[in-house]
C-alpha cells in the first residue's frame, strides 16, 4: 500500500543578539521595543537593567543646583557648601545658580556667593549684587573737585613766600594775570566749563573731563570704585545732567566721585517726599548665563523702569554687579535690543558663545568686547517654552527640547534625534549630562513624567522611570538631581546611601511575525539571559494585538550563570512579548524559530 507523502513545512531560525533601546512607533526594527522601564545601554548589545541611584543628601526645601569643588545646593534659606551652611535669607523660587570663577550667582534673589573661605574671617564671603543708598533727610553736598575727589586749587605764593592755595574763580571774564597752571570756571555758556592757564601759549584751554564730589554720611558705603550708578531725585536746576547713569570714580565712605560741572559749591535738603537715590541695579532678566568672563542676560517684558524691552544684556568684565558701565572700553557693559517677537524661552554657551532661543528663533551672540558684539539671528527650532533647563552639552553638542522634538545643535543647525520617542507630546522638560549620555525628564500629554536616556555615541534611547526631576546637574563624573517626589538629591550613579530595594524593569518588544507576506507561525522563542541570585523574572505574551497579557511562566535567579528558556506560544499570526524583571539581568538574545506557510 502506498501513503500519501506528506511535505514538511519550512522552517526558519531567527536570532536577535543586538538590542537597539526604546522605539516607541508602530513599527520598530527586531531588537527595539516599544516600551520599556529602567533599562540601560551601559551593556550595549546586551540588554540590560540600569544601575541603582544614590541618595546624596536629604534637604528640607531644594531649589537649586551647581558643581563647583563639590556639589552645592540650595535648600530653604541657605546655601550648602560640602555640607557646610550658609543663611542668606534666599526666597523658595526656583532658583538659577551661575558659577563665575569662585563665585556663584544666585538667582532671581540677585545675590552672590564665594565658594572658597575668606582667610581672615574664615568665612564665605556673600552679599546682594543690587545696591543703594537713599538719602530721605539731610543736606547733601556737591562740589567741582578731581579724579581722586580733591578739589581744584590756584596755587600763590605770600608777602613771606610761603605757597598758599585759593578757591578757583568763576565768571564770564577770565582773571586778570593768571598765573601758569591756573583753574577758571568760565560761566559765559551753558553748561560752565572749567579751564586751565598756559603760560607758554597765554590762553586759557578746556579742561576735557570734570567731576562732582557728591558728600553725605555713608553714601559710599555701598558701592565701588567704577561702578555704574543710576542717580535720581536731583533737584538743583544745574545738576539735574547727574539723574542719569554713572560711573563711581572714587569714593569713601562719605562720598563718591561722577563726572559733572558746576559753577559754585551747591547743596540740596534731601526729604522723604523727595529723596535723592544712588542705585546700583542689575535689570530683570528672564535667562542668565557665564561667557567670556561675563555675566549674560535676556529679557522680554518690563524693565526696571517699566519700559517693555526685547533685549540682551552682558554685565561688566570680571564684574558680576556691573549691568550699567558705559565708559567706551573693552569692559564696558553691553545693552542691545532685538527684533523678534516673542518671549525668550532659555540661554545656554555653547563653543564660546552666548546663544539665547526663542519657541522658534536663536540668537547667537558673536565677538569679544561691546564694540564688535553681534547677534546673529536665525530662524530655526528653538527651545520649548518651560523647557530651559532642557539645554545641555554632550561632547561638544547641543541638546535641548523643542516644541516638535529633542534636538541636536553642532553650530549649524538644529537636528531631530527623538523619532524614537514616537507621536507623544511632551513638554516641561529638565536635562542633564553624563558621560556620552544625554537625561531628559519631561511630561507627557496626560501629566505623567517621563526620565529617557540618549546614548549619543550609540544614537538610541531608553526609557526609565516615571522621575521628575527638579533639575540635574554634573559633578566629579557623576549626575546629581532634585527628586520632585521627596526633595532628596539623588545620585543617577550610586554615590552615599544607595537605593536599597532591587530595580524594577521591563522589556515590550514590538510586532513580531510581521515582517512576511506568507502564512506563517512562531513555533518557539528561546531568550538566553543571566540572572543574578534573587533576581526574579515574568514572561508575558500578547497574542494577535488581542490587548491582554498572557502569563507564560515566572524565574528566579538561583546562581549567577546564563540560562535558555524556551517559549511555545500559541498558533497565530504575529505576537508581543513582554519581560518584567525584579534585580539584576543581561538579556543576551531572542529566538524565534518560524514554520512558513503559502500566502493563502
Amino acid at each position: 500500500m502506498k501513503l500519501s507523502k506528506l511535505n514538511e513545512l519550512p522552517t526558519s531560525r531567527d536570532m536577535i543578539s543586538v538590542f537597539g533601546g526604546y522605539n516607541h512607533n508602530l513599527r520598530i526594527s527586531e531588537g527595539e521595543f516599544y516600551d520599556m522601564t529602567n533599562l540601560t545601554s551601559a551593556d550595549y548589545p546586551v540588554l540590560s537593567p540600569r544601575p541603582k541611584r544614590g541618595i546624596y543628601a536629604s534637604p528640607t526645601k531644594p531649589t537649586g543646583l551647581i558643581a563647583k569643588d563639590a556639589l552645592c545646593y540650595v535648600d530653604g534659606d541657605d546655601f550648602v557648601i560640602n555640607g557646610y551652611k550658609v543663611n542668606m535669607g534666599l526666597n523658595n523660587e526656583p532658583k538659577t545658580l551661575i558659577s563665575m570663577g569662585a563665585y556663584v550667582i544666585i538667582m532671581p534673589d540677585k545675590k552672590y556667593i564665594s565658594t572658597q573661605k575668606n582667610e581672615a574671617d574664615d568665612a564665605f564671603e556673600h552679599g546682594n549684587i543690587e545696591a543703594e543708598a537713599v538719602i530721605d533727610s539731610g543736606t547733601v553736598k556737591f562740589s567741582l573737585c578731581k579724579v581722586d575727589g580733591t578739589a581744584f586749587k590756584n596755587k600763590r605764593t605770600d608777602s613771606e613766600g610761603k605757597e598758599i592755595e585759593e578757591d578757583v574763580p568763576s565768571g564770564a571774564i577770565a582773571p586778570d594775570s593768571p598765573n601758569n597752571l591756573d583753574y577758571w570756571i568760565d560761566t559765559s555758556s551753558t553748561p560752565c566749563v572749567l579751564k586751565q592757564y598756559s603760560s607758554n601759549s597765554s590762553q586759557w584751554s578746556s579742561v576735557a573731563t570734570t567731576y562732582i564730589k557728591i558728600s553725605y554720611s555713608n553714601i559710599g558705603k555701598a558701592f565701588e570704585v567704577n561702578d555704574g550708578v543710576t542717580i535720581s531725585g536731583i533737584t538743583i536746576e544745574s545738576l539735574k545732567d547727574l539723574n542719569n547713569t554713572m560711573i563711581v570714580w572714587d569714593k569713601d565712605d562719605d562720598y563718591i566721585v561722577v563726572t559733572g560741572i558746576l559753577e559754585r559749591e551747591s547743596t540740596q535738603e534731601a526729604t522723604a517726599a523727595n529723596p535723592i537715590k544712588i542705585e546700583r541695579r542689575m535689570p530683570n532678566m528672564d535667562f542668565i548665563i557665564e561667557s567670556g568672563n561675563r555675566l549674560w542676560g535676556c529679557r522680554y517684558g518690563l524693565a526696571l523702569n517699566g519700559e517693555v524691552v526685547n533685549e540682551i544684556y552682558a554685565s561688566k568684565l570680571g564684574d558680576f554687579k556691573n549691568w550699567h558701565c558705559y565708559a567706551e572700553i573693552s569692559t564696558d557693559s553691553y545693552a542691545a535690543t532685538v527684533g523678534t517677537d516673542g518671549q525668550f524661552t532659555g540661554a545656554v554657551t555653547h563653543m564660546g558663545y552666548p546663544i539665547f532661543f526663542k519657541e522658534n528663533y536663536m540668537h547667537k551672540v558673536y565677538g569679544n568686547y561691546p564694540a564688535n558684539y553681534q547677534i546673529q539671528t536665525t530662524a530655526c527650532r528653538g527651545v520649548q517654552k518651560g523647557c530651559s533647563k532642557s539645554l545641555a552639552i554632550v561632547n561638544e553638542t547641543l541638546y535641548y527640547k523643542s516644541r516638535s522634538a529633542v534636538c541636536a545643535y553642532d553650530g549649524s543647525l538644529p537636528v531631530e534625534i527623538s523619532s524614537a520617542l514616537g507621536d507623544v507630546s511632551y513638554s516641561d522638560a529638565v536635562a542633564g549630562v553624563l558621560g556620552n549620555k544625554y537625561y531628559i525628564s519631561m511630561k507627557d500629554a496626560v501629566g505623567e513624567y517621563h526620565l529617557f536616556v540618549y546614548d549619543a555615541l550609540k544614537g538610541m534611547w531608553h526609557r526609565e522611570d516615571n522621575t521628575q526631576a527638579v533639575e540635574f546637574c554634573n559633578c566629579r563624573g557623576n549626575l546629581y538631581y532634585i527628586d520632585y517626589d521627596d526633595n532628596k538629591i539623588r545620585s543617577v550613579i550610586g554615590e552615599g546611601s544607595l537605593d536599597t530595594t532591587r530595580v524594577e524593569w521591563s522589556a515590550e518588544t514590538g510586532f513580531i511575525g510581521t515582517d512576511s507576506p506568507d502564512k506563517k507561525y512562531i513555533s518557539r522563542l528561546v531568550v538566553r539571559l543571566s540572572l543574578e541570585l534573587g533576581t526574579s523574572v515574568v514572561f508575558s505574551i500578547e497574542y494577535d494585538s488581542l490587548g491582554t497579557w498572557e502569563h507564560l511562566f515566572t524565574m528566579d535567579g538561583t546562581c549567577l550563570k546564563t540560562f535558555s528558556i524556551p517559549i511555545r506560544p500559541k498558533r497565530c499570526d504575529h505576537l508581543r512579548l513582554r519581560i518584567d524583571g525584579k534585580g539584576e539581568a543581561k538579556i543576551f538574545s531572542i529566538t524565534k524559530t518560524i514554520e512558513q506557510g503559502s500566502d493563502t
